[in-house]
């Protein structure tokens, strides 16, 4: 699998922009502030229909127009046009041959991508939040029936949340109403916690190989999913803290809590880790995400590489070009303020993008 083409309209620094790439190693070169960082997500966003950058889609749209569309090519077992409409009043569409989605989520998954890119440090550093939304982002490309479940748990979460501040402005409590939306959270949540329990099973040894790898087998290093529902006793205990939950006017209980602890030899990586550990770290968690997709899907993610050569020391970098001379990955798109250093290092077959 591989994109072919990109047409950019409106899209962030861009005004109206055609690209065309190759099947293997693309390189986007240019000073910086040229928008090499915007095309890489502009990939990502035709490929999962959001930006990996801006949380609001207004956001990917140029100052001072109303709109913007980014097209592109994917080449499979044929060949398919895709195409993302955003406007700044909120209206979202994408389209596939020019037949419109009636869900955005039956786009996700049809198209995997993997980023590397230089805030990943921030799985470490953040909260529960980021890292649940990394791998939610892995299940959701990988299985589209879990993002079905996720959206709808994030639904009944909201509606939820929303009946108990409710409560807490009108002053009254309606047990009964309360209960419809809990014993949905129950049952979504139980079926998110086991498709996580399960993935995470499977993803550590591919993790465990690649940090290995990359530390030349220097520390031990361990990733544990940690949820509210491995308690068996979770039910009773969610409907316990209703006292808690109108108080805190919110849920306090569920996989909307879920965390996962990034461990070295017992200690956390963010308190113990150095700087190169948790660079190793982390870049362990996207080559197994990219492997998982590649063994669950039978196809190889479109890989983009963000700003590696300045943000990541000699020894990861020269894994990744391993890997990549090796033919571990598929199509890969790298930027570089300089050319003659990516030209150096990954050898004459480049397609070089001169922003």
């Amino acid at each position: 699998m591989y994109l072919q083409n990109l047409r950019l309209y409106h899209f962030r620094n861009y005004e109206d922009r055609f690209f065309t790439f190759s099947a293997g190693l693309n390189c986007i070169v240019g000073k910086n502030g040229s928008g090499k960082t915007n095309l890489l997500d502009a990939v990502y966003f035709l490929a999962l229909s959001k930006s990996s950058i801006h949380a609001q889609d207004q956001l990917s749209i140029r100052f001072g127009e109303d709109f913007c569309v980014v097209e592109g090519a994917f080449s499979t077992d044929r060949d398919e046009v895709v195409a993302c409409h955003l406007q700044r009043q909120g209206r979202k569409t994408v389209t596939a041959d020019k037949k419109v989605y009636e869900k955005l989520s039956d786009h996700i998954g049809k198209y995997p991508v993997v980023l590397i890119a230089p805030n990943d440090t921030d799985l470490v550093r953040d909260g529960a939040e980021t890292r649940r939304k990394l791998f939610d982002g892995i299940l959701s490309q990988l299985y589209p029936d879990y993002l079905q479940t996720y959206l709808r748990y994030n639904k009944a979460l909201d509606q939820r949340n929303g009946l108990l501040k409710q409560f807490a402005e009108q002053q009254f409590f309606d047990p009964d109403l309360l209960k419809i939306y809990s014993e949905q959270i129950i049952a979504l949540g139980k079926k998110i916690f086991a498709s996580r329990r399960d993935f995470i099973q499977g993803f550590t040894p591919l993790f465990n190989t690649h940090y290995a790898s990359l530390s030349e087998n220097r520390e031990e290093v361990t990733l544990t999913y940690v949820s509210d529902l491995e308690d068996d006793g979770f039910e009773p205990r969610f409907y316990a803290h209703t006292e808690r939950d109108l108080a805190a006017q919110r849920t306090t209980l569920g996989v909307h809590k879920d965390d996962y602890e990034f461990l070295m030899s017992g200690m956390p990586v963010k308190k113990f880790g150095s700087q190169g550990q948790r660079k190793s770290y982390v870049m362990a968690l996207k080559l197994a995400q990219f492997d998982c997709i590649h063994r669950e899907k039978g196809l190889k993610p479109i890989l983009l590489l963000d700003d590696i050569f300045d943000k990541l020391d000699d020894r990861r970098i020269e894994r990744l070009i391993e890997m990549i001379h090796a033919g571990s990955f598929g199509q890969v798109f790298i930027t570089d303020a300089r050319p003659e250093r990516t030209g150096e290092m990954l050898g004459g077959n480049v397609n070089f993008i001169r922003l």
